[in-house]
């Protein structure tokens, strides 16, 4: 997705994203970075803290083992600092080498920490790391907001291969499969687009507004008609809801032959 990103723009992703090579990549078109920080990382708020040094082939005794790899260089605040990254010594499979030459060897980020006390949500403890090192501009509680909103990406997918169906494909060759992906992302694309001119309209955040209705609507459209007032959603920030299936599933078993072989067994 880095051809389509511009300077500016907003990357938020989740820990399998958050790597040195990535955040560097997105620096150097001038995009920032909101991520989670991997789970191997070790993270250390303590003011002019030790770290490892990344030495290509030395041995540390295990007393220094659990320091952090990044160099501590300002405190901004309770659980909130900017430290320094240092290229790692492995390049990653998913770059070149001639490319990876290219990459710095190192880079000033921002570590913050924050507890979500909202009940009923299972992640406690957050620790995220960006490139929007600037604390006054951007703040603690903006970032953690905007991270939040990673969380969305879940209804979207469930939209996606739930509400379209995308969840089952039918088509049985290399071809097809990709014809069939690619329709479904138009469909998808263009209620998108319907529900953000319909947003706009409303002077109201596009979450707000319904994907099934406007599916629907979509749907029953005839060409040159206008798009009738969409259904809009309640504000429900701290929703939360079990993740359980509603309804028991069929009590048959699965099917292990093709069809014909079953139905000729039936007939035998």
């Amino acid at each position: 997705m880095h051809d389509v990103l511009r300077a500016g723009d907003v990357v938020v992703a989740d820990r399998g994203f958050c790597s040195f090579v990535h955040l560097v990549s997105l620096s150097q078109i001038g995009a920032f970075a909101v991520f989670r920080l991997h789970q191997r990382t070790i993270v250390s708020f303590r003011k002019k803290r030790g770290y490892n040094k990344r030495d290509k082939g030395k041995k540390r005794s295990p007393s220094v083992k659990a320091r952090p790899t990044s160099r501590w260089v300002k405190w901004l605040g309770t659980s909130d600092q900017i430290v320094e990254y240092f290229k790692p010594t492995q390049r990653p499979q998913w770059i070149s080498a001639e490319d990876y030459a290219l990459i710095p060897q190192s880079i000033f980020v921002r570590e913050l920490r924050y507890r979500v006390r909202q009940r009923g949500f299972r992640v406690k403890e957050i620790l995220l790391v960006t490139t929007l090192v600037d604390a006054e501009k951007y703040s603690a509680e903006e970032l953690a907001s905007v991270y939040r909103q990673r969380w969305e990406i879940e209804t979207n997918l469930r939209h996606l291969k739930q509400t379209l169906g995308m969840h089952i494909l039918r088509t049985k060759t290399v071809d097809g499969i990709q014809k069939e992906l690619a329709m479904y992302a138009i469909v998808y694309n263009l209620i998108r687009i319907v529900m953000l001119r319909s947003a706009q309209s409303q002077n109201l955040p596009v979450t707000r507004i319904s994907f099934i209705d406007t599916q629907r609507q979509l749907c029953q459209a005839m060409a040159g008609a206008p798009l009738r007032k969409l259904l809009v959603l309640p504000d429900r920030p701290n929703r939360f809801e079990p993740r359980v299936r509603k309804r028991r599933p069929k009590q048959y078993p699965w099917m292990k032959k093709p069809r014909h072989k079953l139905k000729q067994a039936l007939a035998d």
